[in-house]
């Protein structure tokens, strides 16, 4: 089962969360501030955050892009806020699910099962298989990139991303493929989720858009990856 951080500001729900998963095998840590959260995902990297936007020391949503900030873990959002906006304003942050309370244990040990799932998955888009593009040298199965000698530190999504273009490199891959290959997402409402990660694949490679080494976009198609000139 998975490693499950509860940040929940409420005791009684976050102890009957906490009773719920761990007695369907989860091994659950529960803390009660956005701070504690930040410290335990830095400390202990668990496999999943369950994150409730009501704490006390700081709005849920500012905790999420925090959280962001340091780790690529799947976060589910557990609030009692359902309006459609709040929803995608959250998911374009970087939310991989979204539960409105109440809720029981079994759908929440359901949904961490399906984000789980659905993350592996998209790891696994690409084969393992180790791809060289020019100075650019792609490992799947170690999950490592290596441009020109030197190791890229790379978040889980930005690796995915890497790992799919060269795996077809001088192809055009869509948005639409992107999103769907490697986000499992629908291709509808979400160019900014590729354009955020490609700008800080492309700052990681040493590039940008107005000056492309290995990352070109192809106007109103899509990306593709080649080797430099």
């Amino acid at each position: 089962m998975a490693s499950v951080l509860l940040v929940e500001d409420d005791h009684v729900v976050r102890g009957a969360m906490l009773r719920s998963l761990a007695d369907r095998g989860h091994a659950v840590h529960a803390v009660g501030t956005a701070l504690d959260a930040l410290r335990r995902v830095a400390a202990e990297t668990p496999d999943l955050v369950v994150l409730d936007l009501g704490l006390p020391d700081l709005d849920g949503s500012d905790a999420l892009r925090m959280l962001r900030g340091i780790t690529d873990i799947p976060i589910i959002i557990a609030t009692a806020r359902d309006d459609e906006q709040s929803v995608v304003k959250l998911l374009r942050a970087g939310a991989d699910d979204y539960m409105v309370k109440p809720f029981t244990g079994a759908h929440l040990d359901a949904r961490i099962t399906t984000v789980l799932r659905r993350a592996g998955r998209a790891s696994r888009t690409v084969q393992p298989a180790v791809h060289v593009v020019g100075g650019l040298r792609v490992d799947v199965g170690e999950r490592s990139a290596v441009l020109d000698g030197e190791p890229l530190a790379l978040t889980r999504k930005e690796f995915d991303l890497l790992a799919y273009l060269a795996a077809r490199p001088g192809r055009v891959v869509s948005r639409r493929e992107l999103l769907e290959e490697v986000w499992r997402q629908p291709s509808v409402g979400e160019d900014q989720t590729i354009d955020v990660h490609l700008y800080w694949l492309r700052r990681k490679m040493g590039e940008s858009a107005a000056k492309p080494r290995y990352l070109r976009t192809v106007r109103g198609v899509g990306f593709r990856l080649v080797a430099p000139d």
